[in-house]
């Protein structure tokens, strides 16, 4: 048989759930079925079927099959993103609204916040994150004003990172990502319909141009009852 990995059928039984081809009211297909679909063993099948299980996909039924769960509500974003939250395939976009747009200098407090150099100038955003038109995450950004040039609302009401590499024609290199939980503040509270939490879950961003210059410090603070952060790895190849 042809060497087909569980992690290829994984994704492609995944996508399917996803685009809503396999529904809650269906049953995965098989396990015949899914061998002769893709020609693999049975235990590729099962090891595939195993990891949908495990995260919350699907659940195996002695004497029935494998029903498939109904969708969760998180939503899981890659930790290690280099692209923007439009660019990202998810079944709905994300839609931004600009609540505060200006220009201002980096001062000592704010440079030990961001990194960003004292006296750099740049522009200081907060832009509200709307999924299925739901508040979930808020925004505070600090783009280096000259690389990001000429940065408008309208161009914040979209992607921001497209505009910078396909319009200013700079390369997104790299970023550092560094995640913690804090209480709310009243930004949060104003912003997001937070509830009964009194948390956020941040993410604090570092993005560098391909000459290695510093020009953004975001801060992203998500509702903590919409998201799982997912990170995926391989094994190392040993000699």
């Amino acid at each position: 048989m042809p060497n087909v990995k569980f992690k290829d059928i994984y994704h492609t039984l995944k996508a399917n759930i996803d685009n809503g081809k396999y529904d809650i009211s269906m049953m995965l297909p098989t396990e015949m079925e899914l061998i002769g679909k893709f020609n693999c063993s049975r235990n590729t099948v099962r090891r595939a079927i195993g990891e949908l299980s495990k995260d919350g996909y699907v659940e195996s039924v002695k004497g029935k099959g494998v029903i498939i769960l109904e969708s969760r509500e998180s939503i899981e974003l890659p930790i290690g993103n280099l692209l923007g939250l439009q660019e990202l395939h998810l079944k709905k976009k994300f839609t931004t609204s600009v609540v505060n747009f200006s220009r201002i200098t980096i001062d000592e407090s704010l440079s030990k916040k961001t990194a960003l150099k004292l006296n750099t100038e740049v522009y200081h955003l907060h832009r509200i994150r709307f999924f299925d038109n739901e508040p979930i995450i808020l925004d505070v950004n600090y783009f280096s004003a000259e690389v990001v040039k000429d940065l408008t609302i309208e161009i914040a009401q979209n992607s921001v990172y497209e505009y910078i590499e396909k319009e200013l024609h700079t390369k997104i290199l790299a970023s550092k990502k560094v995640i913690v939980v804090e209480h709310a503040n009243e930004l949060d509270k104003s912003f997001l319909d937070l509830g009964t939490f009194d948390c956020v879950a941040v993410v604090k961003t570092y993005a560098y141009t391909d000459s290695g210059k510093l020009f953004e410090y975001t801060e992203s603070r998500h509702r903590p009852d919409k998201f799982v952060f997912v990170e995926s790895s391989s094994m190392r190849k040993i000699e």
